[in-house]
């Protein structure tokens, strides 16, 4: 039986510690990658509403910003019809390209991510067209209000009623 030599054990080493460093550097290039967003193809969004998309099987309400309500869930005929105008104005938004998605702290209580108890089963996450939040635009144009999700505070109520 023949013994490595000093040199094959060496290189041997040589070879484990590079694999351990590339292996490093490769969870940093992903978590930056991550931390980032993804750049995100305008195909690959389903709008929801004006501040819920779906990628695939994932829901994601958008932070920072709220926009009306819809269906059974507006309070009036004013916020369905806002709501519509909302969730085109996104759709547009979207079609235009240059997308990243980056999921974000849903702010939750402990053990409720990913949970209906947890906006409603929704992951949370911020995306940007052209590098800008689209909560910035929509708030700028008049389609959102600003909203800072907190579970133990009551929701105020939306004013989209009052603009009839």
């Amino acid at each position: 039986m023949k013994f490595p030599s000093d040199y094959e054990r060496a290189r041997d080493a040589l070879i484990v510690a590079g694999l351990a460093v590339l292996g490093v550097f490769l969870i940093f290039v992903i978590l930056l990658a991550q931390a980032r967003g993804e750049p995100i193809a305008p195909s690959a969004i389903h709008v929801i509403d004006g501040d819920t998309i779906a990628v695939g099987p994932a829901h994601y309400r958008l932070v920072g910003f709220d926009t009306p309500e819809a269906g059974d869930r507006a309070r009036c005929p004013a916020e369905r019809m806002l709501s519509a105008l909302a969730t085109r104005r996104l759709q547009q938004i979207v079609d235009a390209g240059s997308l990243d998605l980056q999921e974000v702290d849903c702010r939750c209580r402990p053990g409720t991510a990913g949970t209906k108890r947890c906006n409603h089963g929704r992951l949370c996450g911020q995306l940007t067209a052209n590098g800008h939040d689209v909560g910035d635009t929509l708030l700028a144009e008049g389609y959102a209000q600003p909203y800072h999700y907190d579970p133990d505070a009551p929701r105020p109520p939306a004013s989209w009623c009052g603009r009839e």
